[in-house]
């Protein structure tokens, strides 16, 4: 390849022996934390068709397979961005999204996907503490840090007790202000269960993770002061995105 006036490369090597979409992808390898920073958006796809002489189908072949090694997220409607530094997440007794986000300067958000009321499985009743197919609020959420989704999942809550917390919700509460408004002041974890899979296609949409990524499931209870289940949630975290860091009792 030659190499432009402003140290991009350019142009494809032929009989190499090597793919025009994987020199491409060498490319945009060697120039990711050299010409674009973390979180720096790449050229459009026209753009790079251009700058190496191929056409659109090429350069998305390249980028799916950065996308593939963890390196880039392709958001629709904005383009493709090289990945953040995994974000340091501290699981403890005291398990905060946003302040974990916040503590770490950026700006941590979260979307309610649905809601609604339903019975709680033999699961849920189990992590609840309730019967079978007693009444549970069911919410489906993702959450970002800097507009980057981190984790999507689902949540349920015993009912009567917590209806209307989807509303809070809804209106931009975060987690601890709606369950305070409940008058849960404090709330702790009392279990943590992290697993790993492949990301179905409907996570792998809501996180921006290309096919085949791996997802970080983790299962919780949160309890309130004496000790009685409030939570139980279902989130998948991306695994390119966050480093689990596992506190002791006393030191959240």
């Amino acid at each position: 390849m030659d190499v432009g006036d402003d140290g991009h490369m350019t142009g494809l090597e032929a009989g190499g022996g090597v793919t025009a979409w994987r020199q491409i992808a060498d490319a945009l390898r060697e120039e990711i934390g050299r010409a674009y920073a973390p979180g720096a958006r790449l050229p459009t796809e026209s753009v790079l068709a251009q700058r190496f002489g191929v056409n659109r189908h090429t350069v998305r072949r390249a980028l799916l397979a950065l996308a593939e090694a963890g390196l880039v997220r392709a958001s629709r409607g904005s383009g493709t961005f090289v990945e953040e530094p995994r974000l340091p997440y501290a699981i403890g007794p005291r398990t905060r999204f946003s302040e974990i986000v916040s503590a770490h300067g950026r700006v941590a958000e979260g979307r309610l996907l649905g809601a609604e009321e339903t019975k709680a499985s033999a699961h849920v009743a189990r992590s609840l503490g309730i019967a079978e197919g007693s009444p549970v609020l069911a919410l489906r959420t993702v959450r970002h840090a800097d507009s980057v989704p981190i984790s999507c999942g689902e949540s349920w809550l015993p009912l009567p007790r917590f209806s209307g917390f989807d509303a809070l919700i809804e209106a931009g509460r975060t987690l601890s202000a709606a369950f305070e408004t409940f008058g849960v002041g404090d709330y702790r974890r009392a279990l943590t269960r992290v697993t790993a899979r492949t990301a179905l296609p409907s996570e792998a949409e809501l996180l921006e993770l290309a096919p085949g990524r791996i997802v970080l499931v983790v299962d919780s209870i949160n309890v309130d002061r004496d000790g009685v289940p409030v939570q139980t949630t279902a989130a998948q975290f991306c695994a390119d995105r966050v480093e689990f860091v596992m506190e002791a009792e006393g030191t959240s």
